[in-house]
């Protein structure tokens, strides 16, 4: 059963990983020992208090991210690898290629369905496709909400209630924007999608190595923070925001 302050991503996972308990029951199993096994008193990377499996979502997608079955990862990694190849390197047009798909598809199909009725003397059987409405749902559904809760946390950092989130906003956006500038949206995509294939699964395997040193590093930041804020940012006048009441 799911937490209740599970997001509607992660439910979808866990119920596509319902739906195919069998394929990942070791894996549950060994996230349930690791679980039972934290240690929440000890630093974590993004103060994370679940298994890398759980953090990910659970279910298949997450099998796919941590290279449980290497086959499916790499079925996955490789058809990202060669959408991205096909459509940014070769410049291959989507639009282009729905068309000769469909032209493929159609003539096949027409070729066929004239064949067997030349000599069976009754036209083949083509299967229906329709897209299954309570999928579509789910997954708009979660994205709304995913949207808003973006929303809200974009009008948070404005509030100018916590200077160091609208710092960290800041830098954030203005590194994506540079990097956003140096290569397409498909690239960037494709970028995130093989460091999500990629680097937890590396973090899986050496996180207390990474956590280590993570910690190190937090604390070097804080004090540098400190510094910054004494210096910097305490000499800064600002006051709380008032609002007129409208008569």
């Amino acid at each position: 059963m799911a937490d209740r302050g599970e997001s509607p991503m992660e439910k979808i996972t866990e119920k596509f990983h319902e739906e195919d308990s069998s394929s990942s029951s070791s894996s549950d199993s060994d996230d349930e020992k690791k679980t039972s096994s934290f240690q929440s008193d000890k630093f974590r990377l993004f103060g994370r208090q679940k298994p890398v499996h759980k953090v990910l979502g659970g279910g298949k997608p997450a099998d796919v991210f941590l290279w449980r079955d290497k086959k499916i990862s790499a079925g996955v990694l490789g058809g990202a690898s060669a959408i991205w190849v096909l459509f940014d390197v070769l410049e291959y047009h989507f639009i282009t290629l729905v068309c000769h798909a469909l032209i493929l598809v159609l003539a096949v199909l027409f070729l066929w369905s004239n064949a067997s009725t030349f000599i069976n003397k009754s036209s083949p059987h083509i299967p229906e496709v329709h897209i299954p409405e309570e999928p579509v749902l789910e997954i708009a559904s979660a994205l709304r909400i995913e949207i808003n809760r973006a929303f809200s946390i974009l009008r948070e950092i404005a509030s100018g209630k916590d200077l160091k989130m609208f710092l960290f906003a800041i830098a954030g956006l203005w590194i994506l924007s540079i990097v956003g500038s140096c290569c397409s949206f498909l690239t960037l995509f494709y970028i995130a999608f093989f460091l999500l294939h990629t680097v937890p699964v590396i973090y899986e395997k050496y996180e207390d190595h990474v956590d280590g040193f993570a910690e190190k590093a937090m604390i070097e930041i804080k004090k540098q923070y400190v510094v910054f804020d004494e210096k910097v940012l305490s000499k800064i006048p600002r006051g709380p925001l008032k609002y007129k009441k409208k008569d």
